[in-house]
């Protein structure tokens, strides 16, 4: 008998994978303690891996956390993590350690909210259908931004990224969706608050078809860094035919020809310890064979 297929769920759009989010942090102690020791996750091995950056693996994609001057993400980040009651557990035993910083913690029916010790919020989810195979990683980026400018971002990504963005409104808000890989997506949602200032913050996404957004920025005067063969850089995003800006995050973009691109991260098991130790455990998968 013939199967009968949605095709079209398949379809990513031009822009494959959400690879990382770009903070500074002022203290690579304060970070550690944070990100590895509460949050769970796992400093790379490989690279960066003296004072001056960190890179911090979540499943497939990572925070870059240079040393300098903090920046605050204007919107916060969701991640999930496969254990709420050990995630819960380990932040607990942050409080004192953090004392003297901006980290917090509030718990939720399905989610736990979580400040870094410089304010940037994370939002922690256990594995849900949702957030599709990921039992461990980032799903979205949520930015807020000015009321008025969710369709327009929206455009900007489907006319000038070639992404399938879409604009929703529901008893959420209203907002602008844009899938940035599988399981990933960027959300621009609207509010009365003016954004704090930029400061300088940025997101890492991959793209199939290099050339046709790096054109149709620089016919508007968008692109802000040639970085190399691989990468280009913009900060503005406008209405495509006004060319107002509607707002302002850093985006890396890369090419799938980047010798970075799918790079395996190495993502440890935060249960394992040297008292309870199981061998073969230490490493962790960030995906489920059934998106469950």
């Amino acid at each position: 008998m013939d199967q009968h297929y949605d095709r079209v769920i398949e379809d990513l759009g031009n822009v494959v994978a959400l690879e990382h989010v770009n903070v500074r942090i002022a203290d690579q102690r304060l970070a550690t303690l944070f990100y590895v020791t509460g949050l769970g996750l796992t400093r790379d091995p490989y690279l960066m891996t003296s004072t001056d950056n960190m890179w911090i693996n979540v499943g497939r994609s990572q925070f870059h956390l240079p040393t300098g001057a903090p920046q605050v993400l204007r919107g916060h980040t969701g991640i999930v993590i496969p254990d709420l009651g050990a995630l819960r557990r380990r932040l607990a035993q942050m409080r004192q350690p953090l004392a003297d910083t901006e980290f917090a913690y509030h718990e939720h029916n399905a989610y736990i909210d979580v400040v870094s010790p410089w304010g940037n919020r994370l939002r922690c989810f256990g594995p849900q259908e949702r957030f599709g195979r990921i039992n461990l990683g980032i799903p979205y980026v949520e930015f807020e931004v000015p009321a008025g400018t969710a369709a327009g971002i929206a455009r900007f990504y489907r006319e000038i990224m070639e992404a399938k963005a879409e604009t929703i409104e529901d008893g959420d808000g209203r907002r602008a969706r844009v899938p940035v890989g599988a399981d990933q997506e960027l959300v621009f949602r609207e509010t009365d608050v003016a954004p704090a200032a930029y400061d300088g913050h940025h997101i890492q996404v991959y793209v199939a078809d290099f050339s046709g957004p790096h054109g149709r920025l620089r016919e508007r005067g968008l692109i802000t860094e040639e970085s190399d063969q691989h990468q280009y850089r913009f900060e503005d995003i406008v209405d495509p035919d006004s060319g107002k800006v509607l707002f302002t995050i850093e985006h890396e973009i890369r090419s799938m020809r980047h010798p970075l691109y799918a790079r395996p991260l190495v993502n440890r098991n935060p249960a394992q310890t040297n008292r309870n130790y199981v061998p073969g455990r230490d490493a962790w998968m960030w995906s489920t064979a059934n998106g469950n």
